[in-house]
């Protein structure tokens, strides 16, 4: 067992490992150490203040999913712009959930949205479900407000996948999207311009959001798939 490896199991929470497992179906429960997210951004904290990060990040593949979401938020905090990317693009290929996805947002990223921009177009061509998932949600992080423009949407909607995880993200894509820009995104709800599933959970999650209106909501459900 390595180091970090100890580390982790000393924190191990055996309640929290069984409930936690379960919301994620595609991973083997064994992998799951049970460690919260908390425990786990403050040991990427400990972890940052010594010189045990680089061989960390090196260590690829990891054998625990708490591994993988430590990995995550040490990229997240990577300062230089070259070097984040590098790491990400090294760890990709290597994620196999949700929410270890869902983790990894690099601040750094808003310091250089054109090759950002120029990133996310090859992860959402990618055929790897959780490169997609992650270039639809860097493009929900970072270029939904003033950086907007409509072909973000077009690129969404020209994702087609029968992945689940990634088609939930095109759909909270477009939940968000209603809320920060509802007036150029309704008409591509109007024009029911995705699939079926994604086109009604896109409207189900924007009716769920505090941040659409009651008379938005009102009007979003009249556009459901039947």
């Amino acid at each position: 067992m390595t180091e970090i490896q100890t580390m982790l199991f000393a924190h191990q929470d055996v309640k929290y490992r069984e409930f936690h497992s379960k919301l994620m179906p595609n991973i083997n429960p064994e992998q799951v150490i049970g460690v919260r997210v908390p425990v786990l951004r403050k040991m990427a904290k400990e972890l940052r203040k010594s010189n045990r990060v680089g061989n960390f990040l090196q260590e690829l593949p990891h054998t625990y999913y708490e591994e993988n979401n430590l990995h995550a938020f040490l990229i997240g905090d990577i300062k230089e712009f070259d070097a984040c990317m590098e790491a990400v693009e090294n760890f990709l290929p290597y994620i196999d959930n949700w929410a270890t996805c869902d983790g990894l947002s690099p601040k750094v990223f808003g310091q250089n949205l054109p090759a950002l921009e120029t990133k996310i177009e090859k992860w959402i061509a990618s055929e790897e479900t959780y490169t997609i998932r992650f270039g639809i949600g860097m493009l929900m992080r970072w270029f939904l407000e003033e950086n907007f423009s409509e072909k973000y949407l077009d690129m969404v909607i020209g994702v087609k996948s029968e992945e689940y995880y990634v088609n939930m993200m095109r759909a909270w894509y477009f939940a968000t999207a209603l809320a920060k820009q509802y007036d150029a995104t309704l008409p591509r709800i109007q024009g029911r311009e995705m699939d079926k599933w994604t086109h009604n959970k896109a409207i189900q999650k924007a009716v769920e959001s505090y941040r659409i209106t009651p008379e938005q909501k009102e009007l979003l459900k009249k556009f459901k798939i039947k």
